[in-house]
């Protein structure tokens, strides 16, 4: 049976994640506050700065990076796309 939470993305009841999707204390809560569809919305634009940054996400500097930018995402004033991010036409 799956969870429900109170997304703060999403600002509604939804569907929570089936497990801690990050570790340390912003993995528990995302895993407490963030919603599937939210969680996808996250992979979407953490894809888009790895390649529009080119990081690798192997190297401490990247994944302090994404890690800000998660925080910002769910818990602060948003991740926004680089300046020189256009995105792509359907």
């Amino acid at each position: 049976m799956s969870r429900t939470i109170n997304c703060v993305l999403l600002g509604k009841e939804a569907e929570g994640l089936d497990y801690l999707p990050y570790p340390g204390d912003l993995g528990q809560r995302v895993y407490a506050n963030v919603s599937k569809e939210a969680w996808q919305k996250w992979l979407g634009h953490q894809t888009m700065l790895i390649n529009e940054y080119r990081l690798t996400p192997i190297e401490p500097e990247a994944r302090k990076l994404l890690e800000t930018e998660m925080e910002k995402f769910f818990f602060g004033e948003g991740s926004a796309a680089p300046k020189e991010f256009i995105p792509p036409t359907s």
